[in-house]
């Protein structure tokens, strides 16, 4: 252990000090450019105005616009060209050409589910939905957690009893209780003849793991990848992070949620307080979704073309506890599916919404839509972390208290510590519960994913759970806000900046 993290740190310092050298030739290279050379200060300055103009005509949120358009305006010699490096939000085009082909290979799951679906507007949801290739599913053994606490034996007993294969996605991993937990049960299915994968963001766990660490599961006989490994230079590529949480068991059982594979998701590490997060288990032919989302982001990381089929499981329905459409949302496409969702649940909202998410970082389109459902009269609430993980994040989420609490939605901070869950409920009827933060990184950035839910008994458990979770919060006053606690000359200029943070 004591190795490892030696190791990580030089990774990290390293890593750190090339980026650092990196950022200091530019810097250099710019100010002998600007006193030597009137051409290429001309030039430059050229270029913002082109980048400018590119960015105000771009089909992207206004907000990110905004915040580059300011830093060109501020900075002209050198805002454009850091718009060109860092700025358009386009992957790499490895990542563009590899998804594009696995998409190619997919073949649509059709089925005539959504023609059972009553509400208009949930089927609505739905439709979309499936135009993105999300089908709709009878749900079946869905279990709502209301901590990572609670999905921990569940998880472990449906690893212990798989037979065919096991599949396990993470943004997080770090070495403790959990992970070794988990690496116990695979090294024995991995004996039994299992086919185990496991995969990893590799900046996600860049200050968890030490460097290859896919290599030490290899030799376990995992199969494993780290997705869009981490590279120690100025690249746009870096942004593009795989932050969906998945395991699928055999292709009959599903996990996905929050939490990671790391010991404060299930407070066995003290981080932030308390420890609040959320995920789902799924049972049936909707976990082929979940599949096919694993075995996507494997054969780019990997460079493979797996059959997808083989891993699919077709079987009667024996229950029929609502509907779910597990969903993904990828930056490679023009198409915000996270943010499409909640805008309909939103939308669609009448008698209350219910929101749970770490970050608060609203973009007009969103903060809009809350504001306008409070205005119909929807009790609109929003429960926030007390104790955050990221503190100029948390500033930046308590700048935007003050318009909503104008307009009547209720913000509750989580008081003992931590919320990690991203929950969104609506009206005793549809959730969503999964992985896509309120933020810019998970609604434009990050591979992410989530499960809809319509009709099911767990809607209940969710909104019991939200309750609870609110008896213990505090809930934050019109008075409190105006008096500049939470808003001031800082974060109104880290609201600038937010799309980037």
């Amino acid at each position: 252990m004591k190795q490892s993290k030696k190791l990580l740190m030089n990774k990290i310092l390293f890593s750190g000090l090339l980026i650092l050298a990196q950022l200091i030739v530019v810097f250099i290279a710019f100010l002998t450019i600007h006193r030597s050379s009137r051409f290429l200060v001309y030039l430059f300055k050229l270029i913002s105005i082109l980048a400018a103009l590119y960015i105000i005509n771009k089909d992207d949120a206004s907000a990110y616009k905004i915040t580059w358009l300011v830093l060109i305006a501020a900075v002209p010699f050198v805002g454009g060209v850091l718009y060109l490096f860092l700025g358009d939000k386009k992957p790499s085009q490895r990542l563009q050409l590899a998804f594009l082909k696995q998409i190619k290979n997919q073949r649509i799951i059709e089925n005539n589910i959504i023609e059972k679906v009553e509400d208009p507007f949930v089927r609505g949801q739905m439709n979309y939905l499936h135009q993105q290739r999300y089908p709709t599913y009878y749900g079946q053994g869905v279990k709502y957690f209301s901590l990572g606490d609670e999905a921990y034996e569940p998880l472990l007993e449906a690893l212990r009893n798989a037979k065919k294969f096991i599949f396990m996605q993470f943004f997080i991993v770090d070495e403790g209780k959990m992970l070794t937990s988990v690496l116990d049960i695979l090294k024995q299915k991995v004996q039994e003849g299992v086919e185990v994968r496991f995969m990893y963001d590799d900046v996600g766990s860049l200050t968890m793991l030490p460097r290859h660490y896919y290599r030490q599961l290899e030799k376990m006989g995992i199969q494993s990848v780290a997705f869009n490994p981490f590279v120690p230079f100025l690249s746009l590529a870096m942004n593009n992070r795989d932050h969906k949480k998945i395991v699928v068991v055999d292709g009959k059982i599903g996990f996905s949620g929050g939490f990671n594979l790391a010991d404060e998701y299930i407070n066995q590490r003290v981080k932030y307080g308390h420890w609040k997060d959320s995920g789902l288990m799924i049972r049936g032919e909707a976990v082929n979704s979940l599949t096919r989302m694993f075995l996507e982001s494997w054969n780019v990381a990997k460079n493979s073309e797996e059959d997808y089929e083989k891993y699919y499981v077709h079987e009667e329905n024996k229950e029929n506890d609502g509907f779910v459409v597990p969903y993904g949302d990828s930056p490679l496409d023009d198409e915000s599916v996270g943010e499409n969702v909640y805008l309909n649940m939103i939308n669609q909202s009448h008698d209350y919404l219910y929101i749970t998410t770490p970050y608060l970082i609203l973009d007009d389109n969103l903060q809009t839509a809350l504001i306008n459902a409070s205005k119909r009269g929807v009790d609109v609430r929003i429960i926030t972390p007390g104790i955050p993980d990221k503190k100029l994040v948390f500033r930046v989420t308590r700048s935007y208290y003050q318009t909503l609490m104008k307009h009547g939605i209720r913000i509750y901070e989580y008081t003992p510590g931590f919320i990690h869950a991203k929950n969104f409920l609506v009206d005793d009827k549809c959730a969503t519960v999964g992985t896509i933060n309120l933020d810019y990184r998970s609604l434009y950035l990050h591979f992410e994913n989530g499960i809809y839910i319509y009709k099911s008994k767990i809607l209940k458990d969710i909104k019991e759970d939200f309750l609870k979770t609110e008896e213990v919060c505090h809930e934050v006053t019109l008075e409190e806000v105006i008096t500049g606690k939470f808003m001031g000359w800082f974060e109104a200029i880290l609201r600038v900046i937010a799309p980037l943070l």
